[in-house]
């Protein structure tokens, strides 16, 4: 009976920590009102391949010139 106690109270503090952590998570998140910081690294998956393409296309357009 004792362990079943301990076990619900376990069960108790572990889903408080995980709701406190979860609006701790959404404050940071959305209320800290940040939309240039999310807007930049909602970019960020982008920026290598652009700069691989204009990379590629600085490439191609000097050896357009040298054969051209």
């Amino acid at each position: 009976m004792a362990i079943q106690k301990i076990l619900i109270d376990a069960h108790s503090i572990i889903t408080v920590i995980s709701f406190v952590t979860f609006i701790g998570i959404v404050w940071w998140s959305y209320i800290r009102k940040q939309p240039k910081d999310f807007d930049d690294a909602a970019l960020l998956p982008f920026t290598d391949d652009q700069e691989q393409f204009d990379k590629v296309k600085a490439e191609l357009d000097a050896r357009e010139k040298h054969h051209g």
